[in-house]
């Protein structure tokens, strides 16, 4: 009985082709039910795409790397949750191609960094990170209260995204330009297109320079909407999956 198992120990070839079995199995295990999944999101209300403004946020954030350093992903371990908030839902990476999660945390993690600090602790912090937080190794951004936000590509952004399976319509991709103007400026006639378009979206000049749209406007509108759709206070994970 004990000896049984000498016949893969002896001979390689047996043992890599019982590996490979083994492995075979194993994969068909958990790949196949995923095949009869109508859904493996969870469905949470909340949830919406990203407005043109902070869609060039998020563009800017990749272009600077900032995925390199910040992760958006907090695990369900309870230092993570008692530090960052509740823990990342795969519904809110949903819409985002590709994902940032990140793999290190150089910095702390933003995946609930959203309304935590105002825009002038942001403003400050891009510009010159050690002036709010004195230990950081981060590097200044002061080119991006600069530099105007370029525009041109927006609706190509949003038509690219659709085709992947973001929920931009017609409309949405018409206007993208117009409400990218409206959310930078709470003055502006588009504004309730905007928020008709993308509820509860943020409206405001967020780098303190009504002249011009910057690409600190976008990168700041894009750090304040970060885990800010979904309402902790109600949300019951469930009574909120839409599995089957």
């Amino acid at each position: 009985m004990l000896n049984r198992h000498e016949i893969f120990e002896k001979n390689s070839i047996v043992l890599l082709v019982g590996v490979l079995i083994v492995v075979a199995i194993g994969g068909l295990v958990e790949l196949v039910p995923n095949f009869y999944l109508k859904s493996t999101i969870e469905k949470v209300d909340g949830m919406r795409p990203y407005t043109p403004l902070e869609l060039a946020g998020r563009n800017i954030y990749v272009r600077e790397g900032c995925y390199t350093c910040h992760s958006q992903m907090i695990r369900t371990l309870r230092d993570e949750v008692e530090r960052y908030g509740h823990y990342s839902l795969a519904a809110e990476s949903m819409y985002d191609h590709p994902f940032q999660w990140g793999s290190k945390r150089s910095g702390p993690d933003l995946a609930r960094v959203g309304g935590k600090y105002s825009d002038d602790w942001h403003r400050a912090h891009l510009v010159n990170p050690r002036d709010v937080v004195p230990a950081s190794i981060m590097p200044g951004y002061p080119f991006l209260a600069k530099t105007r936000l370029d525009i041109r590509q927006i609706a190509a952004d949003l038509k690219t995204n659709a085709l992947v399976g973001v929920p931009y319509d017609e409309a949405m991709i018409e206007a993208a330009v117009a409400d990218l103007k409206a959310q930078a400026d709470p003055e502006n006639d588009g504004v309730d297109g905007l928020l008709e378009r993308y509820p509860g979206a943020n409206v405001r000049d967020f780098d303190g320079d009504p002249k011009m749209v910057t690409e600190l406007d976008a990168l700041i509108a894009y750090l304040q909407m970060l885990g800010t759709l979904v309402d902790f206070s109600t949300f019951d994970a469930k009574a909120d999956v839409n599995i089957r």
